[in-house]
């Protein structure tokens, strides 16, 4: 059997397919993605604006014509940050349902961080003592705790990128000041998550999303040129070597910044506030290391619903 698992997310519409094995377990046969920046020029103002829909509907149009291509009996698709916490959000569920017979299922914060968790644990070693996940999406970014025995604590916070873009509007290059605002948005509301710290303490920290995933495509493109990174489902990031992509980042323009090795180029206004993101956990977290990982919601949908039809 092959599904197909879309994830609709505030900057990016994902696509997994994969086929089931006898086992119940399953192998990818392709993923990919679609900018679609649902959020922009509305996020913060509880809307999906018409430029936004028709985005998505292009972004959906071309994983359906991807999925074709396959065996696929089972669609499922889980909305997050953007369409949940917009006032016509259910106008887009009921657009795409019309347009393209396509089921959503708009996902609470607490759902889309526990399918993160459940797609990060398949491919890294998560032990007894605690790691802390780290998922910057467009509209929302997931923090949870975890250990070999589960979920120790989550959290969704309103603090995505494309909320933050269109709050700050960043310069490029940015200014020190436009970086302070950032630093402070994020103390100001990771309160709830530096106090459960202070109780649960990591000793990890593991990013999964798109942010991530190119920053670990840059450093390794320059740390170590000759690795394959599609081999790999993780990879380890130096603070030192982050430190000095994240200065590049701030200081050079958007023509300067697509440029650099690896750089995504839908993502190469956004990429410098992810950045500044991680820095400043790193930083709180007093850390000289962290990890990206390749699997993160879409890998998490799969594995619940595989798991569910199991208990069947």
């Amino acid at each position: 059997m092959h599904i197909a698992i879309i994830d609709l997310g505030t900057n990016t519409f994902n696509l997994l397919v994969v086929k089931v094995n006898q086992d119940n377990r399953y192998t990818i046969l392709f993923e990919n993605k679609h900018p679609t920046k649902l959020g922009k020029g509305g996020i913060n103002k509880k809307t999906i604006t018409p430029e936004a829909f028709e985005r998505g509907f292009v972004a959906l149009q071309t994983h359906l014509d991807t999925i074709k291509k396959y065996d696929v009996e089972q669609i499922h698709c889980f909305a997050t940050s953007a369409i949940r916490s917009s006032d016509n959000g259910q106008q887009f569920v009921s657009a795409v349902k019309e347009k393209f017979g396509l089921v959503i299922k708009v996902i609470s914060g607490s759902e889309e961080a526990e399918m993160i968790y459940d797609g990060v644990k398949q491919v890294f070693p998560i032990g007894r003592d605690n790691v802390l996940i780290m998922d910057i999406g467009g509209g929302s970014t997931e923090f949870i705790i975890a250990n070999s025995k589960g979920v120790v604590w989550k959290q969704s916070f309103e603090l995505g990128l494309a909320r933050l873009f269109d709050q700050v509007n960043p310069s490029a290059p940015m200014k020190k000041e436009e970086v302070e605002q950032v630093n402070k948005t994020m103390a100001d509301k990771l309160q709830p998550l530096f106090q459960q710290l202070q109780v649960s303490p990591i000793s990890k920290l593991v990013g999964s999303s798109g942010s991530f995933d190119i920053i670990a495509e840059m450093v390794a493109a320059v740390e170590h040129p000759h690795l394959d990174m599609s081999k790999l489902t993780s990879y380890k990031i130096e603070k030192p070597n982050f430190e000095l992509l994240n200065n590049t980042f701030i200081n050079t323009s958007i023509e300067e910044r697509i440029k650099l090795k690896a750089m995504d180029e839908s993502r190469v206004e956004i990429i410098v506030l992810a950045s500044i993101i991680i820095k400043f956990m790193v930083d709180h977290l007093k850390i000289d290391h962290f990890y990206q990982c390749d699997y993160a919601l879409k890998e998490g949908a799969i594995y619940q619903i595989l798991n569910k039809n199991q208990k069947q």
